[in-house]
């Protein structure tokens, strides 16, 4: 017997429906399935391509700092690290400027995973934006940054 199809059921009250909160979270739900769906296709999740692509464009950094940079929580962050450099995407070493400090940067094979996962995640940007012409996708960026830089960064 298979799984009632609980999505098809999902009949929300149209007040909800007109409300923009409500637009965005359903919006961010499907975004957020589409990402996780297409990272796993490389054995990646989310917190990988965050961690990858803040190293990549930010440089190397202590795990402190990366957790702080990223907002994810201490724990979380050494488990992710961890599981990077078991793989060969990241490396742990000395700060060359500060000997006392280690730092964690991007290797070679993990910018390699990262242009594929970028790749991968554009690929879902444009499935999830699929609906909209290129001018409204541009618009649609325009306006939910305005959002974001209204409300700070958290």
């Amino acid at each position: 017997m298979s799984e009632p199809d609980h999505e098809s059921e999902y009949d929300p009250p149209l007040r909800l429906q007109a409300l923009p909160s409500w637009l965005a979270a359903q919006m961010a739900r499907r975004a957020q399935r589409l990402v996780e769906e297409t990272l796993a296709h490389e054995g990646a999740r989310r917190q990988h391509f965050v961690v990858l692509t803040s190293l990549a464009e930010q440089g190397p950094a202590s795990q402190a700092d990366l957790g702080r940079r990223l907002w994810i929580d201490r724990s979380d962050l050494h488990a992710i690290v961890t599981e990077l450099d078991r793989d060969g995407l990241v490396r742990r070493g000395r700060d060359e400027r500060d000997r006392r400090r280690n730092v964690v940067a991007l290797t070679p094979r993990g910018g390699r995973l990262l242009d594929r996962l970028g790749r991968r995640v554009d690929a879902a940007q444009d499935e999830l934006l699929e609906p909209l012409s290129a001018a409204e996708r541009d618009e649609l960026r325009r306006l939910l940054a305005k959002l974001v830089d209204a409300q700070g960064a958290g």
